[in-house]
């Protein structure tokens, strides 16, 4: 094995499990591009191939189960990560095999975002992908972070109000995972100011204590949200991969998607909605005249 030298420099390494988008908006493509922006280094497991672009998906093929497990190892058992994110597994089978290789690899920070709509509201995995998800991968996750639709089907009642998230983050706590963020970005239109709704466990004297946190951000005024999601999870983990504890990580994301949200107003991509802008620090995009 090579020797670590002592001038090595060690950055977080953040491996994202998750379909891969061929438009680059979202998935795999979107997480790599945000785990780069924020200094981390990005490794993938592709579970699934879409085709896919600003108008949406027209065709899904789920990759071979045993690649999929032969991706996680050879990532693991080589380079190792400091924490994963998980987006996108169409079946119950794949959900399975991730579960399994990653009990195997004795993996404990795991982000979890329960993709089971794409942005254009094609069906990315059916009801029994999501028991199973509820099943074996909520109990392993640090966090889950589903959006409004995502929390509906995973419950099995309607979340579209703010007064349904703290019951629905409950709910979701009860299966196991150490936290959950309620996403609000898909409330109506009439609410200019959004809310994110963090829920988790912490130990204070030896007893386990739950504690919440609302992010309040006003809406950002742009049609251009493909990966949204995709890209706050990936942000999560790579600021929680650095150090960062959780509620920190989660407020930093958020702001850092808002600003990537802001930033992609003035991109031009595709036909549909496009995606934010998660290279806004490195290559701003607003135009030199619109404030005048």
């Amino acid at each position: 094995m090579k020797a670590l030298l002592p001038t090595s420099v060690q950055i977080p390494k953040i491996l994202t499990i998750a379909g891969s988008d061929s438009g680059g908006g979202a998935g795999v493509q979107a997480d790599l591009k945000v785990i780069t922006a924020l200094g981390g280094y990005g490794m993938s497991v592709i579970t699934a191939i879409t085709a896919q672009n600003t108008l949406g998906v027209t065709a899904i093929q789920d990759v071979d189960l045993a690649v999929i497990e032969a991706q996680i190892d050879a990532v693991l058992n080589d380079i190792g990560a400091n924490s994963i994110k998980i987006g996108m597994l169409a079946s119950p089978e794949i959900v399975q095999v991730v579960a399994n290789s990653l009990r195997k690899h004795d993996i404990t920070r795991i982000i979890l975002d329960p993709v089971l709509r794409a942005t254009s509201g094609a069906s990315l995995g059916g009801d029994d992908t999501a028991q199973a998800m509820m099943k074996e991968l909520f109990p392993m996750a640090s966090l889950v972070t589903p959006n409004l639709e995502e929390a509906s089907l995973l419950l099995g009642r309607d979340i579209s109000q703010v007064d349904d998230f703290k019951s629905a983050a409950e709910k979701l706590l009860a299966l196991g995972p150490q936290a959950v963020l309620i996403k609000g970005g898909h409330l109506d239109s009439a609410h200019t100011q959004l809310t994110d709704y963090l829920m988790w466990r912490s130990i204070e004297d030896d007893l386990e204590i739950i504690q919440v946190k609302e992010f309040k951000h006003p809406r950002v005024n742009t049609e251009n949200t493909h990966g949204t999601g995709c890209s706050l999870s990936a942000a999560i983990a790579t600021y929680l991969a650095d150090g960062h504890d959780l509620p920190h990580a989660v407020g930093k994301a958020i702001a850092y998607v808002e600003a990537g949200l802001q930033a992609g107003r003035f991109l031009s991509i595709g036909e549909g909605p496009g995606p934010l802008w998660p290279m806004f620090e490195f290559y701003p995009t607003a135009l030199p005249l619109e404030d005048q």
